[in-house]
């Protein structure tokens, strides 16, 4: 599991070592791992570090004296290292004199400096560190801008990014590479700010850190959640999903949910709903009815909405009204919307909740104007997209129930608080029906027994690597039913990943 505190948190860890150790003890911990990053770097793509060409931009402040040490260790290697300084009466004393010293130059005319980082092997963005607010200011904004023939590596966080919530607010610089100390920050994690942020490498400092409030999930800690039978497991004990989707105008969406909940880990899927002829003729070990959820037989768990059409008020209802986990999808969410957070008050077993920006922003407004669908007007979706965490932490608290706001980053937030983030997936999941089949897969694993946030969170990451394998390479298209048919070998590969007879447990 990826770890990531906010800024705060991470200000507060690095007081409280500083206290304990010689004076710049920890800024010389970060520069050393920094250095050895961007050596490796150059190794890979010249094939050695001497006469390199280097640029270190350098902000005021420990970001810019970071990156200098830095660049002062790379120049006592033999490489060829300029710094350019965006703030030069604030800029790091001791790191400056480190860069002289060790042959380093300093470039004082902003174009010669950009001439430099456009010609450059390694490029080191210390302009701006994790406590910046907004984007670039306008002495950086044209090294965003300019052409570049070398890598980026950032220090700590791209600069213009929020390093706590991964919004750009302007102009950032996309990196590479991004190199952090300590821990990961949310804003890495998380698109917009995850986009720049190119590969993240974590350098440990040595900081005691607290439980962290966002996560993400690798390929162990999946494997751990995923549900395996026992000897006496039968098709009841596993557990029974129920699948509430589809309708006359949408007959699709029943046949995706139901393939992706028959992948789930459930022992057995009950579809219920117009579509019923159809399920059974693609899937013959699907259970049918053409009633609603009240009438189904015994279900784990719920998964209503996908394609209802107008009947997804019925479904919601009805299966609200059972003491099991439901999942809310699409059509369920638009009823839900109007209904606003009073329509789950009273439930003492969980509700899931999974939709896309659009969604959020009529689930948000309905929970403004407590429901009735009369009063607030919805936020933009586009507003909502550009500050996830923040998106799905309202939902949860306004509904207190699980989210998973879908996306080109996928968050999970739970109502007490916690958080994961999905790092698998592709921009092909964004195709007709593939939120179908993550709906059925989530419910499935509900129905098994795990917990919201753990079936959300696996789901996403099996639906995401799915997608990746049904792509086989970069740029090819696929479907909603490819992804379906890829979650088994998606699972497998996750149970496989560490030895042990069912995949890594943790």
């Amino acid at each position: 599991m990826r770890h990531a505190h906010r800024v705060e948190v991470v200000r507060a860890a690095e007081a409280a070592l500083m206290a304990r150790l010689p004076e710049g003890t920890l800024m010389q911990r970060a520069a050393a791992g920094l250095a050895a990053t961007c050596a490796r770097l150059l190794i890979r793509r010249r094939g050695r570090v001497y006469g390199s060409r280097v640029v270190v931009l350098a902000g005021s402040g420990d970001n810019g004296g970071d990156a200098l040490y830095a660049g002062a260790a790379l120049a006592r290697r033999g490489a060829r290292v300029s710094a350019v300084l965006l703030a030069p009466e604030r800029a790091h004393a001791g790191g400056l004199a480190a860069l002289r010293a060790a042959g380093g130059r300093v470039v004082a005319d902003q174009d010669a400096g950009l001439a430099d980082f456009s010609r450059a092997d390694l490029v080191l963005d210390g302009i701006v560190g994790i406590g910046g607010q907004g984007g670039l200011r306008p002495e950086a904004r044209p090294y965003a801008r300019a052409g570049r023939s070398g890598v980026v590596v950032a220090v700590d966080v791209p600069s213009g990014v929020d390093a706590d919530t991964g919004e750009v607010a302007g102009v950032a610089l996309r990196a590479d590479v991004t190199v952090c100390f300590g821990t990961y920050k949310p804003g890495l994690l998380i698109d917009p700010g995850a986009s720049y942020a190119g590969a993240v490498q974590l350098v440990g400092i040595g900081l005691e850190l607290p439980a962290a409030e966002v996560q993400a999930p690798q390929h162990a800690d999946v494997a751990g959640l995923l549900p395996v039978p026992g000897a006496e497991s039968d098709k009841y004990r596993r557990g029974v999903v129920g699948v509430a989707a589809g309708s006359a105008r949408y007959p699709g969406a029943a046949l995706l949910a139901v393939a992706g909940a028959l992948r789930g880990g459930a022992g057995a899927v009950r579809y219920v709903g117009t579509a019923a002829e159809e399920v059974v003729r693609r899937f013959p070990e699907a259970l049918v009815t053409e009633g609603g959820p009240a009438g189904a037989g015994r279900v784990q768990a719920w998964v209503v909405g996908p394609g209802g059409g107008e009947g997804a008020g019925r479904a919601l209802a009805e299966a609200l009204a059972a003491d099991v986990p439901v999942l809310v999808d699409a059509d369920g969410l638009t009823e839900l919307a109007r209904l606003g957070p009073d329509a789950l008050a009273g439930r003492t077993a969980p509700t899931l909740l999974t939709p896309h920006t659009g969604e959020a922003a009529r689930l948000l407004a309905g929970a403004e104007d407590g429901g009735g669908g009369g009063g607030a007007r919805p936020p933009a979706a586009g507003e909502l997209a550009a500050a996830r965490l923040a998106t799905a932490r309202r939902l949860a608290a306004a509904y207190r129930a699980t989210v998973l706001l879908k996306g080109s980053t996928t968050v999970v937030a739970d109502p007490g608080g916690a958080v994961r983030v999905n790092p698998t997936g592709t921009s092909w999941l964004a195709t007709a029906g593939s939120g179908d089949v993550l709906a059925g897969l989530a419910g499935s694993l509900l129905a098994a027994g795990l917990s919201p946030l753990d079936a959300a969170s696996a789901a996403a990451y099996l639906h995401g690597l799915a997608a990746r394998q049904a792509a086989a390479a970069p740029g090819a298209p696929v479907t909603a039913l490819d992804v379906a048919g890829a979650l088994s070998t998606a699972w497998n590969d996750v149970r496989t990943a560490a030895p042990g007879p069912g995949g890594n447990r943790g």
